[in-house]
């Protein structure tokens, strides 16, 4: 797989954050190209050429682009199946894989989003501060499912490290900030703590400049 050439277009600390981590994982042949969302990239006439959502992150894989992180993930996963990131098709925790990580990208970042854009889902500004509090609440429902998942597993699907391990912890940096963190709930918290120590996770943590000591603690 050396030879495949990997272009990620993303944005530090950004959903391009899980697909870099497995990039790292793989040693995949990549390049990253920074979208600058300062100055609205993502909506440019070219990139929404390479994703037509505007929105981060976009892989180029041999001259296609793949947008979506949780797709990008899979199909890093099936290009680098000896590092078994995903289970293999027929093993009884694949459609566990899916489920999890269907989980943590339609529940747990879907409440993040609205939770830190609730002006895109009100016409009514006063409105903002009800949404955000009700987002609390839904966040921290979603965060006590992954505890009770991991009471007694290692990983999200058990003893073995997935994808989807990789992918919660960019959902749980970007949860660091509300009032009932991930570090809040002790499974969940030691389990962050032990992934925090992953050599791709410090690795690409230092390169994008985020801080890993909220998880040490």
């Amino acid at each position: 797989m050396g030879s495949i050439l990997f272009t990620l277009y993303y944005y530090p600390n950004n959903a391009s954050l899980a697909p870099h981590f497995l990039l790292h994982y793989v040693k995949a042949n990549y390049e990253l190209v920074l979208v600058e969302r300062e100055s609205n990239s993502h909506k440019s006439a070219d990139y929404l050429k390479l994703n037509p959502a505007g929105r981060i992150p976009t892989l180029v894989v041999d001259e296609q682009p793949i947008f979506e992180s949780p797709a990008i993930c899979i199909h890093i996963c099936e290009l680098y199946p000896v590092y078994d990131l995903i289970p293999a098709i027929g093993d009884s925790k694949r459609p566990l894989f899916f489920q999890w990580l269907a989980f943590l990208n339609n529940t747990l970042q879907a409440e993040l989003m609205v939770r830190y854009y609730p002006h895109r889902h009100t016409n009514d500004e006063s409105n903002i501060p009800n949404i955000i509090s009700a987002q609390d609440e839904r966040i921290a429902d979603a965060l006590s499912i992954i505890n009770d998942q991991l009471d007694g597993n290692e990983f999200l699907l058990g003893e073995k490290l997935s994808a989807c391990d990789y992918f919660l912890f960019m959902l749980a940096e970007w949860s660091l900030v509300l009032e009932k963190s991930p570090m809040t709930y002790k499974n969940l918290a030691a389990y962050l703590k032990r992934l925090s120590e992953n050599p791709s996770i410090k690795a690409v943590c230092e390169f994008e400049e985020i801080d890993l000591m909220p998880f040490k603690r």
